[in-house]
């Protein structure tokens, strides 16, 4: 039985992950190779020149200069705001809290699909449409509170005797904060980072509505522009797609193991 189960496992897995290796094959591939019939599931030889196109076009760095500014943007100011906002809710008591936290619960089970004129009109009688900067907002908006209400879970579990402590010992309250909090939350801000990288790295509808300046589009926007009226460029476009999906992968590969203990930590107390 346990055999059964581990087979069934492994074919899961390669289910998963047959559509990751035949993107990144495609970009290695000779054009003549991609669209051929059988299909050649092993790249040889090598091509680089997909790569080669896509590096050589100021599209792609100006698209890579957007995503990198709007991800960087929304993980730390998303991060920060909502540390700031799940201390308050896991450490002070005041009116509201429980409404608050139930609202940072309700605001994640509403479809995003339904915010798209409000964002849309919002944006545009501010005269952020098109801009990197109200695509950040947009963002925010959408990780600021999942974070805060994970982050809420890992700071209530966080001993406040040590905090407690602290004072006596003569720390202020922002001493405290620096030295004793944040060290103890830090693997809690790293399991939530991953989700607000994730959404501002890879999201595509919002980009797509929301950005309508070529100059500003972000990389997933530029991934979709090698679509063509009659024809797709797979070659660079899966060139293209396998930049994408590194940073992802080498992100999760850094913080995976404290991501496990953050998420795990942060479902205990709320």
């Amino acid at each position: 039985m346990k055999a059964l189960i581990n087979t069934a496992c492994v074919l899961l897995a390669a289910l998963f992950v047959f559509p990751v290796y035949w993107m990144a094959s495609t970009a290695f591939k000779p054009d003549r190779d991609i669209v051929s019939y059988p299909p050649r599931f092993v790249p040889w030889p090598l091509e680089f020149g997909h790569f080669g196109r896509v590096l050589g076009d100021a599209g792609f760095w100006a698209a890579l200069r957007a995503s990198l500014t709007v991800t960087v943007t929304v993980v730390t100011t998303g991060t920060l705001v909502a540390l700031l906002a799940a201390v308050a809710l896991a450490r002070f008591t005041f009116r509201g809290r429980t409404g608050f936290v139930l609202a940072l619960i309700v605001v994640q089970m509403i479809p995003g699909e339904a915010l798209f004129i409000p964002f849309y009109l919002t944006l545009r009688e501010t005269h952020l449409l098109g801009q990197l900067g109200g695509l950040m907002l947009v963002y925010l908006s959408f990780t600021v509170p999942f974070t805060a209400w994970m982050l809420r879970g890992f700071v209530a579990s966080i001993p406040f005797d040590l905090e407690e402590a602290a004072a006596v010992d003569g720390a202020s309250r922002w001493q405290t904060f620096w030295r004793v909090l944040f060290p103890l939350v830090a693997p809690g801000l790293l399991a939530t980072s991953i989700f607000s990288f994730i959404t501002a790295w890879t999201e595509f509808t919002y980009a797509y509505v929301l950005i309508n300046d070529p100059s500003n589009y972000p990389l997933p926007i530029y991934i979709q522009s090698f679509i063509g009226r009659d024809d797709v460029d797979y070659g660079p476009q899966m060139a293209v797609a396998f930049l994408f999906t590194l940073p992802v992968v080498v992100f999760f590969l850094l913080v995976q193991r404290r991501a496990v203990a953050g998420m795990s930590a942060g479902a205990v107390k709320g």
